[in-house]
């Protein structure tokens, strides 16, 4: 049976350069020549045992999943879903997967489906084959649900919040996501060029190379020859 992990509050942050950048006392105010800017979204919730921790989430990541596999900039509850559930999909290549048998029975089971570095797949063949991987997580290993509407309504109380629970936990990042299309394609290209000349290459993520952090020849006096 999957374990339930339970989400009760979310909320919107800034990557460490952008906070860092804040007037002293001020609020946070993103400028876009910052390095690193980028909005983060932060998951408070609790595992199976009860135990509180932190997920967090780079806006980017949105970015690179609908690129990677074609899902439309506008699903954000598709993007979403996916960005909380990937992680429960075991490596190959991780050895200590290999005697839990949620990990074994996922791993069997995608054995032959071809990932986001497969060369040659359509978009409709490698989402089609991710968000089996994302089902098979959900019956093996893990779901991602809300908590209890009262018991969210019940902490915001006990710390002295004047907030009304939401109805959905999600609901801040549903409601305020919006993904750049041309941005997406960008990724996209980028995505395409790693599949045709590497066969081994890192997963991009907002962290190889932050928004913002590349000179311009005028800054740096030089040029492209």
């Amino acid at each position: 049976m999957p374990k339930i992990m339970h989400v009760w509050d979310a909320e919107l942050g800034y990557s460490r350069a952008a906070i860092e950048a804040r007037p002293d006392g001020g609020q946070v105010e993103i400028d876009p020549g910052t390095p690193g800017a980028e909005p983060m979204w932060g998951l408070w919730m609790t595992n199976p045992v009860g135990a509180v921790g932190v997920m967090v989430m780079p806006h980017s990541i949105f970015e690179w999943r609908s690129a990677a596999y074609g899902i439309d900039p506008d699903d954000i509850d598709t993007l979403l879903d996916v960005a909380l559930h990937e992680m429960g999909i075991p490596s190959p290549s991780d050895i200590p997967t290999i005697p839990d048998p949620a990990h074994a029975a996922i791993l069997d089971a995608t054995r032959d489906l071809p990932t986001c570095w497969t060369p040659g797949v359509s978009d409709e063949e490698r989402l089609a084959a991710h968000l089996e991987r994302i089902r098979l997580v959900k019956q093996h290993r893990f779901v991602i649900q809300p908590a209890a509407l009262a018991d969210r309504q019940g902490a915001l109380e006990f710390v002295g919040s004047p907030r009304a629970a939401p109805t959905d936990p999600l609901e801040p990042i549903k409601a305020q996501v919006r993904i750049d299309p041309v941005r997406v394609a960008a990724k996209r290209l980028s995505l395409d060029w790693a599949r045709e000349t590497s066969a081994r290459t890192p997963e991009p993520h907002f962290g190889l190379k932050p928004p913002l952090t590349f000179l311009s020849a005028a800054e740096t006096g030089g040029g492209v020859e």
